[in-house]
């Protein structure tokens, strides 16, 4: 059931500043992750007073809660490994479903995800895939794999950037070799750390911020992306293409989460709630063309911004033939260490 945020405000100004909740609410997310207003829209709706912390990466704010117990926060965007290790603390709160109702605009397989079945800990906001990201006019054969990047042509090679976030840039030589993104047998992690650091050599950069700019100004030919941000470089060049490699890619989401910690229970409940009002979370589709797990605001998308950008018509069965990151415990140290050895290889 969906909230009726208008009427919410036009009561919140009603009742005017003394209706404010003594509860104020810590999020913690990503920049421009959400609408600029999302935060007074939210206190105007709910009477919950809020502010908002922003993050650069899934480390940093990982760090802050891990030292702190989660103290200092009330609700956190992470993505799905990071959900999984907070529970794992017990950092995380078990989630009551009755005090979100708007979880009915979820997709079925949206309470199925591997991470957290039945979403006993964590909300997804966001999902999609990871792929390859190309101009289609500055390079000779449109790419079909893994090793196009890895081991690229000619004309490509010096003109290729690789994500620098450990779990992507470890899952992209772990699908090349036919891993799992979550293998941890020795033996294949030094495969795959071998592979990586024979790519070094052909790569232009490492790069999670701005390898789509590079791409639109011709700079790189291709590029290892996230769909939504090759999106970024769609809208400005005609020319760019997202393609999912022939041996698969990852199911990435990016989750909501309420800290166990929180002083503010109720009004952490009530923001995860507002945010899965259709239309609110439709805005993230909208504008950050990132496609979200909610079905009415992924149904009321302009039919020609999915013309636009055909990575954001890709439905939830086909996205849920791929294997999402998940914990993988000590093994992560193990991760660390590899992604060092790459990044200090000549």
């Amino acid at each position: 059931m969906m909230t009726t945020i208008r009427a919410s405000v036009a009561l919140a100004a009603l009742l005017g500043a003394s209706a404010l909740s003594a509860q104020t609410l810590t999020i913690s997310n990503w920049d421009g992750y959400m609408a600029p207003d999302a935060v007074g829209d939210f206190t105007a709706a709910t009477g919950h007073a809020a502010e908002l912390v922003l993050h650069g990466t899934n480390e940093e704010i990982m760090g802050k809660l891990i030292a702190s117990g989660g103290a200092g926060y009330d609700v956190v965007f992470v993505s799905s490994p990071f959900a999984e290790i907070l529970n794992n603390l017990g950092l995380a709160e078990t989630l009551d479903h009755d005090r979100i109702p708007n979880m009915a605009n979820l997709y079925p397989q949206a309470m199925e995800l591997a991470h957290d079945p039945g979403n006993s800990f964590s909300v997804p906001y966001a999902w999609g895939t990871t792929g390859l990201c190309y101009r289609t006019d500055l390079v000779a054969e449109a790419p079909t794999s893994w090793n196009d990047l890895l081991s690229p042509a000619e004309d490509v090679a010096g003109r290729t950037t690789m994500l620098a976030t450990d779990r992507w840039l470890l899952a992209a030589g772990m699908l090349a070799n036919g891993f799992s993104v979550n293998v941890t047998d020795e033996d294949a992690l030094a495969q795959v750390r071998d592979t990586l650091i024979a790519a070094k050599s052909t790569l232009l950069a490492y790069d999670d911020t701005t390898f789509y700019a590079k791409l639109v100004s011709g700079e790189a030919s291709l590029v290892h992306a996230w769909d939504g941000w090759c999106n970024y470089a769609i809208a400005e060049d005609e020319n760019v293409v997202y393609m999912i490699p022939e041996e698969g890619t990852d199911l990435w989401v990016d989750t909501i989460v309420i800290l166990a910690a929180s002083e503010n229970k109720d009004a952490a409940y009530d923001f995860v709630n507002y945010i899965l009002d259709a239309e609110t979370h439709g805005w993230a589709a909208e504008n950050i063309l990132y496609k979200v797990p909610n079905a009415p605001a992924m149904a009321a998308l302009d039919p020609e911004l999915i013309a636009a950008f055909p990575n954001m018509g890709m439905t939830p069965e086909e996205m849920f033939v791929f294997e999402q990151l998940r914990d993988v415990g000590e093994a992560q140290r193990a991760y660390s260490r590899l992604v060092t050895e790459i990044m200090a290889a000549q």
